[in-house]
């Protein structure tokens, strides 16, 4: 099981993170570990989608918009959830990204390949995100 948790310190209001990392159809944009994504149904906070991960491998994410934060569940080659939140006030904000995820079937055996993967893949998308808010 991967446990992973990022922050970082982002010059915008929180607002304005939220306004991005609500944003569920540019995740690509910024999460280069998730290639495409293709939504199922949407029903109040709740959506579900097919997501193609970096490696060829698709999963499916059930994605709870709940401010302030995106909760992502998924299922599939990657098992587990995905919490991302924006805290602050003013025109400063803290962007979280905690991962509790593990890979499943074949992809098993890259267990703590992905586990760096992931990391450096949510480091490099909350810079992305601070930069968009900026």
């Amino acid at each position: 099981m991967a446990r992973i948790a990022v922050s970082l310190e982002v010059g915008a209001p929180p607002l304005r993170v939220w306004k991005i990392i609500s944003d569920l159809d540019a995740e690509p944009r910024f999460w280069k570990g998730t290639k495409s994504v293709r939504n199922v149904s949407a029903e109040g906070n709740k959506r579900v989608r097919e997501v193609t991960l970096a490696f060829g491998q698709k999963c499916m994410q059930e994605v709870y918009l709940e401010p302030p934060r995106v909760r992502s569940v998924f299922t599939g080659v990657l098992e587990g959830t995905k919490l991302l939140q924006v805290e602050g006030r003013g025109k400063n904000s803290v962007l979280r990204a905690e991962w509790d995820v593990r890979p499943t079937g074949a992809a098993s055996a890259l267990g703590g390949l992905m586990e760096g993967r992931i990391r450096a893949g949510t480091e490099r998308a909350l810079e992305a995100i601070r930069e968009a808010a900026s």
